[in-house]
């Protein structure tokens, strides 16, 4: 499997496939690289090179008992577009993988031609006197708790529930679906996982500020995970040039739910 070996020794696995413009993903919690499978190869078959990585702690990355945060997952990725040498790419978040990138792109602007936070806890996501639509901090807590008491089952609940939408009256669940985010989540770390819930409770207002590059801000308005009505909207408003594009019904997972719509629209912004 490739893999690159970070300045404190982690090893971290990633895919690149193709050639031309470098695209890289960053994937949310608690998942892996293939939770991109769906916009990898749409791209791949557009032309362009596709990468995307193991988190640490996650999937095929090792699992370290340090290093499970923000600071230095940007680090991590700073090493992984260092090493193949990536320049004029363009960015993609996903939930956490958002936070990454937008703190990545914020320090590392000059590889970098654009970037899309899509379903991003970015500015922040937690519920005080200036966001009251956000998550209390008990929302936080009982994720914690959640992994801590039985994360094989919790991992059943999430995607079954509130992070695919397939707890809404109308929804059809996809068993299968559900199977594949709970494979990727099993394979990584629990304590990787626990911490990751911390960086959630960060604010990012200052990263978004020093961006310059053109930035997408994608989101479902029933997102439950990131609700949209919290701080989504003032994403835009901290960005030197970003947009927001709403997708009305759409859940968190909206990549995976809803990628053939979403995979046009990212083409058709990098394509801009």
């Amino acid at each position: 499997m490739p893999t690159i070996t970070t300045s404190d020794g982690v090893e971290i696995f990633y895919k690149d496939w193709g050639s031309g413009q470098p695209i890289v993903f960053s994937h949310g919690w608690p998942l892996t690289a293939d939770d991109w499978d769906a916009q990898m190869i749409y791209f791949l078959h557009n032309g362009y090179r596709v990468i995307a990585h193991d988190r640490r702690g996650h999937g095929r990355s090792d699992q370290p008992g340090t290093g499970n945060d923000v600071q230095h997952w940007v680090a991590d990725l700073a090493a992984l577009t260092s090493h193949l040498d990536l320049r004029d790419a363009v960015h993609i978040g996903h939930s956490t993988g958002g936070a990454e990138v937008a703190s990545y792109v914020a320090r590392h602007q000059d590889r970098v031609a654009k970037a899309v936070l899509v379903s991003s806890p970015t500015p922040y996501m937690y519920n005080n006197d200036g966001n009251p639509a956000g998550q209390p901090r008990e929302w936080f807590d009982a994720v914690q708790a959640g992994i801590l008491a039985n994360r094989a089952e919790f991992y059943r609940d999430v995607p079954a529930g509130p992070f695919y939408g397939f707890n809404r009256p109308d929804a059809t669940p996809s068993q299968a679906i559900i199977d594949n985010w709970w494979r990727q989540g099993m394979s990584g770390g629990i304590h990787a996982h626990y911490e990751t819930v911390f960086s959630w409770l960060q604010d990012y207002t200052e990263d978004l500020k020093k961006i310059t590059v053109p930035v997408l801000v994608m989101h479902g308005d029933d997102d439950q995970i990131v609700p949209y009505a919290s701080s989504v909207p003032s994403a835009v408003e901290n960005l030197k040039n970003g947009s927001l594009k709403t997708y009305p019904g759409y859940p968190h997972g909206m990549l995976t739910t809803h990628a053939d719509v979403i995979n046009p629209d990212l083409l058709a912004f990098i394509r801009a």
